[in-house]
């Protein structure tokens, strides 16, 4: 907060009256998520640039098709990850391990232990999967501190990671398939909808230019969101 004041002050004060629990995770009174942005919308939307030239019932048959690849080979990709934690994770509980051969840990109690990292100490509560640096709290993968315990006590880490991070969780997300439909010849339509007009939108589109349509995928795979 000293920082953000120095940068502005009205941001500091508008930070505080918001309260910290709407903006800070180590303050939140719930449990969130890592980050909340438009990614995936942006993704799709990305992917579907040539599709929404076509008439509106070939456009959400693309959309049903792209949902089907996506969905199978995501799942796909989940059943044969052989690593605790899916791929993005598994990277992060990697690298904390990596950097975690230079501490120092002192035993408390079976569960509570105090880590020395250069000139500081941390105390890490394995039965509360704590640490004081808190990041094992939020992130919900041991820290660098909860890592050198862990491996002072010879003891898996995959038991102290968050389920929501394995790939039997991430399996399930994709259980339910996106199934084929026939073909739209052969589909049974009811009388009521098949005399159905769709009239015009009454409003038109406001003078201002349109917005491009030059998108393209980004650079990472969108089949992976």
């Amino acid at each position: 907060m000293e920082k953000v004041e120095v940068v502005d002050v009205r941001v500091k004060n508008y930070l505080e009256l918001a309260g910290y629990d709407k903006w800070a995770r180590s303050y939140a009174t719930v449990h969130r998520g890592w980050t909340l942005t438009s990614n995936i919308a942006e993704s799709i939307n990305a992917a579907l640039v040539s599709a929404r030239e076509l008439p509106i019932y070939d456009f959400l048959e693309e959309v049903r098709l792209m949902f089907g690849r996506w969905n199978c080979e995501n799942g796909q990709e989940a059943l044969y990850t052989r690593t605790d934690l899916i791929e993005k994770f598994q990277a992060i509980l990697q690298q904390n391990e990596a950097e975690c051969t230079r501490l120092k840990v002192i035993p408390s109690s079976e569960y509570v232990y105090t880590v020395h990292d250069k000139k500081k100490h941390f105390i890490v509560c394995l039965k509360e999967k704590k640490c004081s640096c808190h990041a094992f709290q939020l992130d919900e993968i041991p820290c660098v501190h909860a890592c050198a315990v862990l491996d002072s006590k010879n003891l898996e880490k995959g038991p102290y990671c968050s389920n929501l991070y394995k790939p039997k969780t991430v399996l399930r997300m994709y259980d339910l398939p996106v199934y084929p439909l026939p073909h739209k010849d052969d589909r049974v339509v009811p009388q009521e909808i098949l005399y159905e007009v769709v009239l015009p939108q009454k409003y038109k589109r406001p003078p201002e230019r349109p917005a491009k349509k030059e998108r393209g995928k980004s650079g990472r795979d969108i089949s992976n969101v």
